[in-house]
């Protein structure tokens, strides 16, 4: 599969996605934000909505922001969050609670003020051309997708979504998903949402049918692989977002670094967004050294 030239996302225009052939040049800002809302939205899984009018002026769908979310040793570290949408002067977060961090995070209450740097990384590409996208979420992996969603819907560009989760009540975004897309199909693992099953049946029937231009793809690493290879087969571009422990989120640490058929590669500059086509899933997969 050869590599499709691609256009980056910039703010649309009129309801339009206007596009150009080159890197978008935007540069992290420090901001200090407030929290607006936040609020359960699913077993483990809070909605956090911020006031932050500057990162939300320049984020574009699939980068991210790096909270700090108290004071303290605990919390020298700030944390990688997706931005799930952008709107007006807000920007809304989706985040599990798993981690010291995360179960912080998920006390903050509305007027509470912490610190942002964002936005970070490289998101979505749109291949030139484009009419028609595939988007496959696995669980938590809605999060980068909602933004993107809705943006290519914007910009005239068909959206159909394969959703997996595992439970109903964790297919998360469904409004979001529903309204922009054209065709939404859901899997669950037990059964109470959709089909039974694992979300990589659907996606396989929405490549076969419906010929997608591009396969967007986020969620668990063994999910997002085996999505990648059913694009690769059908010679469909695929770009997936790696999930990465990320500790500076500028370059610095090497702590998220992803191996690639062209070296290694750091998640919070050079990602979180890859190529499918680039990515060394395993050691067998490394190119050789000469």
């Amino acid at each position: 599969m050869g590599a499709a030239r691609t256009e980056w996302f910039h703010r649309p225009r009129g309801g339009r996605v206007t596009c150009s052939g080159a890197d978008i040049a935007t540069h992290p800002l420090l901001e200090r934000v407030e929290v607006r809302r936040n609020e359960r939205v699913a077993e483990g899984v809070g909605l956090l909505v911020l006031h932050a009018p500057r990162i939300a002026a320049t984020i574009e769908p699939g980068q991210f922001v790096h909270l700090r979310i108290s004071t303290g040793a605990d919390f020298i570290l700030r944390r990688p969050f997706s931005v799930h949408r952008a709107s007006g002067e807000t920007i809304e977060v989706l985040y599990q609670v798993l981690g010291r961090g995360t179960r912080e995070l998920a006390t903050r209450e509305a007027g509470d003020v912490m610190d942002a740097v964002g936005p970070l990384g490289n998101g979505w590409r749109v291949p030139v051309g484009a009419a028609h996208a595939l988007l496959v979420a696995g669980g938590l992996g809605a999060a980068p997708l909602g933004m993107l969603a809705e943006r290519l819907a914007q910009g005239g560009i068909a959206v159909s979504v394969a959703q997996g989760a595992p439970t109903a009540e964790r297919l998360l975004a469904r409004d979001l998903f529903d309204a922009a897309a054209r065709r939404v199909v859901v899997a669950t693992d037990d059964g109470s949402a959709g089909e039974t099953g694992f979300v990589t049946g659907p996606s396989a029937r929405l490549i076969a049918e419906d010929r997608p231009d591009v396969v967007y793809v986020c969620g668990p690493e063994i999910m997002t692989r085996a999505v990648a290879a059913q694009a690769a087969a059908a010679g469909i571009p695929c770009q997936v977002s790696l999930e990465r422990l990320m500790a500076c989120g500028i370059g610095a640490c090497l702590s998220c670094v992803v191996t690639t058929t062209s070296g290694r590669k750091r998640a919070c500059v050079d990602g979180p967004v890859f190529d499918a086509e680039e990515v060394c899933w395993d050691g067998s997969e490394l190119p050789p050294r000469h």
